[in-house]
């Protein structure tokens, strides 16, 4: 009888053994995966802050704020003075809101980008069912630092926080073509928009596609947003809050192709 006891509490502390291996096994596992995604995204959004100043550093039709005065009428086109504002270092994935505070300031709104990071929806990186957040919803994952995985955020929450401080008086023109930007340039109004960073046309390598619980995204981690400030034939001219000045000039068909492919998404005011 004892031995069978023996031999019985042998065969249980195996048992523990095995489960307990396999539960570290997977814990570490979990966290092997989530370290590598969290790697994996930050390396690619530090490559999109590197691409973005290089656009801004290189270019040499970018016009200062000097220039801007007298150039604020242009042939077949307008440039719109606005202000410019630098999403870093506070905002490492900050771009959206940062953006947001430009076109608000720009529209007499005294309001900054920590106050609308603070204030946008959002969202977990991952639910607890392990699928993705979605930038439709709010802002995906940590906008304050790249120590924890996050990616941005579109359109409708932006409008919405927008509403916010202009009741009435926004204008989110997604879906609408290239005209109803340049429109309300024409008007005065700057467009907060979603582009990426490179400002032309990605190849669909640069797309991965998520679960989410409203279904599956198309995403990039090269999403961007900017300011669009002014247009002329050639050019787009935009108020990035990655580069160190304002009214960086990117080639206007580039532009065209890169907003549309990020889904046409554009909010203004009247």
């Amino acid at each position: 009888m004892k031995l069978k006891i023996i031999i019985l509490i042998l065969v249980m502390g195996i048992l523990i053994g095995v489960n307990y291996a396999q539960a570290q096994k997977s814990e570490s596992s979990t966290t092997t995966e989530i370290r590598n995604e969290i790697e994996e995204t930050n390396q690619e959004q530090l490559t999109n802050i590197s691409d973005s100043n290089s656009v801004a550093s290189s270019s040499d039709t970018i016009l200062n704020t000097d220039e801007i005065q007298v150039v604020s009428q242009v042939q077949d086109g307008k440039v719109v003075n606005v202000p410019h504002i630098r999403q870093m270092p506070e905002l490492p994935r900050g771009c959206e809101v940062t953006s947001l505070a430009m076109l608000l300031q720009y529209a007499g709104v005294s309001v900054d980008k920590m106050t609308l990071a603070n204030e946008i929806t959002t969202i977990p990186f991952r639910d607890s069912n392990g699928l993705n957040g979605n930038p439709n919803d709010g802002f995906v994952g940590d906008i304050y630092s790249f120590d924890n995985p996050g990616y941005g955020v579109y359109h409708a929450p932006i409008a919405a926080l927008a509403e916010t401080y202009l009741p009435g008086r926004i204008i989110d023109l997604t879906g609408e073509s290239i005209e109803s930007v340049y429109n309300m340039i024409e008007n005065s109004s700057p467009v907060w928009v979603i582009t990426n960073s490179r400002f032309s046309q990605l190849p669909e390598s640069e797309f991965t596609t998520w679960q989410t619980a409203s279904g599956e995204i198309q995403i990039t981690y090269r999403e961007h947003s900017v300011l669009v400030v002014g247009y002329d034939e050639n050019n787009v001219y935009l108020n990035d809050p990655l580069a160190d000045q304002p009214y960086t000039a990117v080639p206007r068909d580039s532009f065209e192709e890169s907003w549309i492919q990020m889904g046409k998404q554009a909010i203004s005011y009247q």
